[in-house]
């Protein structure tokens, strides 16, 4: 196999790692990183989605005791039913829009400048929630938060899982975030931050591994054996650095608020948007 194209590989995965669950974007990372790299075409596309199952197997394997709990007690315990039921509820919505509407999305969104856009809009929004969620006074954390409704995502019931799926369907936008919509919505339905966090990891889990396996249907003409290594390559360091992230974030929400994720996007997409209308960097469709 080509060591360039390898390469290329990796970094993406590194990227899509890093950047799936926090609220700043893959899909838009992916689409920016692959257009500098020109990694770009249908299979590529493909490749961007497959190498998420790397980030599922690194929640899958962060929560590996609580999934364990979850499975062995379906029979026996109430609360591990609900829990499955509200990651069907929540999964559904965008499941459903994305099977209807992924064909237009990709062919008219697909693209650095409408990806910079939904940075810049997506920052605002993460402004506004977090100032609303915000109160006066100090906690032992060091945040400021208003009290929330649902502490643990064991407190959640079917509802407010709906919520959060409706809220997971603005990603289907590129730049908006997964793991931006459906924290920052379950923050403004009243989870808090720890709680949000939490469950948008767990319906990762149904999300990714059904938009890769979709994907791989969809794409199995395009698909060869040769590919194997990129796609390989992609899938482990997507693991690997999304393992790392997933408990970098955990650490730092017990202290911190998302407020310098939403000037990062802004700052990002203002750049992108800058480079691309100044043709300092001429952005690959």
């Amino acid at each position: 196999m080509d060591p360039i194209l390898l390469f290329k590989a990796l970094i993406m995965g590194m990227v899509e790692g890093l950047t799936e669950f926090l609220p700043i974007s893959s899909t838009g990372h992916l689409i920016l990183a692959g257009s500098l790299l020109n990694f770009t075409g249908e299979k590529m596309k493909v490749f961007e989605i497959v190498i998420q199952a790397g980030a599922i197997l690194a929640v899958c394997w962060e929560y590996r005791a609580r999934i364990a709990t979850v499975v062995s007690g379906l029979g026996t315990r109430a609360h591990s039913r609900r829990f499955v039921v509200n990651l069907v509820v929540a999964f559904l919505p965008a499941a459903l829009l994305g099977f209807l509407f992924s064909a237009a999305i990709q062919e008219k969104l697909f693209s650095p400048v409408p990806v910079a856009l939904a940075f810049i809009l997506g920052g605002f929004v993460i402004l506004w929630v977090e100032r609303r969620h915000r109160t006066h006074g100090n906690t032992s954390t060091g945040l400021a938060d208003r009290p929330a409704r649902i502490e643990s995502v064991d407190d959640m019931q079917p509802m407010d899982a709906l919520k959060i799926g409706f809220a997971q369907t603005f990603a289907l936008i590129p730049g908006t975030s997964r793991s931006g919509a459906t924290i920052i919505g379950g923050m403004m339905f009243g989870l808090s931050r720890k709680a949000a966090t939490e469950f948008s990891f767990f319906l990762a889990i149904p999300t990714l591994l059904a938009a890769t396996v979709y994907s791989l249907y969809k794409a199995r003409d395009l698909l060869s054996i040769a590919d194997l290594p990129m796609f390989g390559a992609g899938t482990i360091s997507a693991f690997i650095s999304a393992f790392f992230c997933v408990r970098w974030l955990l650490r730092y929400i017990s202290t911190h608020d998302f407020t310098v994720f939403a000037w990062y996007r802004i700052a990002f997409g203002l750049i992108v948007l800058a480079t691309a209308y100044s043709g300092t960097v001429v952005w690959a469709h």
